[in-house]
């Protein structure tokens, strides 16, 4: 699957969830961990936990494997690696506190990486 389909079904899952605040920030000039992170937040830890749910069943759907899943027991911040895209899933007080927009959007040359908002 390319990583186009991949980031339709997982925008797609997000927006089927209900998801809140979803950012999309493209980090490949920052690190090689990954190409992509996409950040949004749930209204509760329920609420997180079934975001993350979806987003792992799309993948599957897809015939792709989340390389690892954190987080899901506390349901505070979970994190779904799909290799090429790491979808970060929070509450919103855990995201004002990490702050990983700020974090991941300056390059070393000052620019800002935000690929949409």
């Amino acid at each position: 699957m390319t990583e186009s389909n991949l980031h339709s079904r997982i925008m797609h899952a997000l927006e089927e969830a209900k998801a809140r605040e979803v950012k999309e920030l493209d980090v490949s000039s920052l690190t090689s961990v990954t190409e992509l992170m996409i950040i949004a937040s749930g209204t509760s830890k329920r609420h997180v936990k079934s975001l993350a749910d979806k987003v792992v069943e799309e993948a599957k759907h897809a015939g792709r494997r989340p390389l690892g899943i954190e987080g899901e027991r506390e349901g505070e911040w979970v994190l779904v690696d799909l290799d090429e895209i790491v979808v970060h899933l929070m509450l919103p007080k855990v995201r004002d506190f990490y702050n990983l927009e700020k974090l991941w959007t300056v390059t070393p040359d000052g620019a800002a990486a935000a690929r949409r908002s």
